[in-house]
């Protein structure tokens, strides 16, 4: 066993380059816009065109932070999400293809609703605690789709975040102190048989908040902290609003200057969410890296909360420290990048675009991929095997 410190050494983000603005759908729902923009607490959905899928967007995410050392070390490889492409082979498979890693990895898919990111994220940990000097690549890659002009159309969204796992991370140090819990609910769930998930919205936020509670006070008493023992929190956000409540619910009985100082930093977690939406797996470390890239009040040595929720429900609480110099680690260029060289759509694209799947009754087909300028795009369908093509 190691007994060094492992966690979160580079961090990569990929979104699709296309996006609808919320207002622009409220309009068109004949909804106010607040209700979105406010209400929701979202400004822009990413959309994702043909041409991606879970598996080239987490590989475009990763290839954003491997190096050649990198890809002779990982020796596991892990995708998570819940917006598969096969029934029995993981997507990790590909991936590990797609980017030129060793050949002797372990490659496995997780799923857990939106929580298994952080269930990759704590295999990978262990693993590499077992397996000093090894490397792992955890992704958590997601397209959530409801269904057009549906109660959770406004809160879709497309992207993946990619992480490299190491001993002595450059970024954070992933505390040994989770705290996990199961219930079987039905908020939010796909049958192998339904094109949209069934949602029970208002239901699925209140079990969201009630496990974060109980998670919390449990963290709280095995490891005798307080909110006053955080800097900052991130949590789950399949749309910042809840996230908001979240944070509430943590710095319940907290001092006011604790609370605002708190509520300033959740500011800055939720940025990239509002301009991306709801990535699943995904979006308690978009809110992370929100927080790496906009937050200037955090400093190495800083104790980071974290919140992951999974409909079904699984939920865990854990904590991470900043490490010296982490902004350095990160590609702040590529990651604003991602978010300026993005071609709105109407909605009438939108719509477009939405309704044009890859065929599912065996017949080959090939992508529109024009306007897709990504390193890995899904290139069509043959002999009932996508064809993903590296430029």
């Amino acid at each position: 066993m190691s007994d060094k410190k492992i966690g979160i050494d580079k961090i990569g983000l990929y979104l699709p380059p296309y996006y609808i603005d919320m207002v622009d759908l409220a309009h068109e729902r004949g909804e106010d816009a607040d209700k979105y923009t406010l209400g929701l607490g979202q400004e822009k959905m990413a959309v994702p065109p043909e041409s991606q899928d879970t598996v080239s967007m987490a590989a475009n995410a990763a290839l954003q932070i491997l190096d050649d050392d990198d890809r002779e070390k990982i020796d596991l490889v892990v995708l998570a999400t819940e917006t598969g492409i096969d029934k029995s082979k993981a997507g990790s498979v590909y991936i590990h293809h797609l980017t030129g890693i060793q050949p002797f990895a372990r490659s496995i898919e997780m799923k857990q609703a939106c929580y298994s990111g952080t269930a990759g994220l704590q295999l990978a940990v262990s693993h590499i605690a077992n397996h000093p000097g090894s490397r792992a690549l955890v992704i958590a890659s997601d397209i959530a789709k409801y269904g057009l002009n549906s109660g959770g159309e406004p809160t879709q969204g497309a992207g993946a975040v990619a992480m490299l796992i190491k001993e002595d991370p450059r970024i954070a140090i992933v505390e040994p102190d989770s705290v996990s819990m199961s219930r079987d609910i039905m908020d939010f769930w796909k049958p192998n048989y339904l094109e949209y998930p069934e949602v029970k919205g208002q239901y699925s936020s209140m079990q969201y908040l009630d496990v974060l509670s109980k998670v919390w006070a449990e963290y709280q008493k095995r490891h005798d902290v307080t909110v006053e023992d955080f800097e900052s929190f991130i949590f789950h956000i399949p749309f910042t609003k809840l996230g908001e409540k979240g944070l509430r619910k943590v710095m319940k009985g907290a001092a006011e200057d604790k609370k605002a100082e708190l509520k300033k930093h959740y500011e800055h977690t939720r940025l990239l969410s509002k301009n991306a939406g709801n990535i699943y797996t995904g979006s308690l470390f978009l809110g992370f890296l929100s927080s790496l890239v906009n937050d200037p009040h955090l400093s190495a040595g800083d104790r980071i909360g974290a919140f992951s929720y999974g409909s079904g429900a699984v939920g865990e609480f854990f904590s991470m420290e900043l490490v010296e110099d982490y902004r350095e680690r990160i590609d702040l260029e590529a990651i604003q990048s991602l978010f300026d060289n993005r071609h709105k759509l109407s909605i009438q694209e939108y719509e477009d675009s939405y309704n044009k799947e890859l065929p599912v009754d065996g017949s080959e087909y090939e992508t529109d991929y024009s306007g897709d300028n990504s390193a890995i795009i899904v290139a069509g369908i043959k002999d009932h095997e996508r064809q993903y093509r590296v430029r």
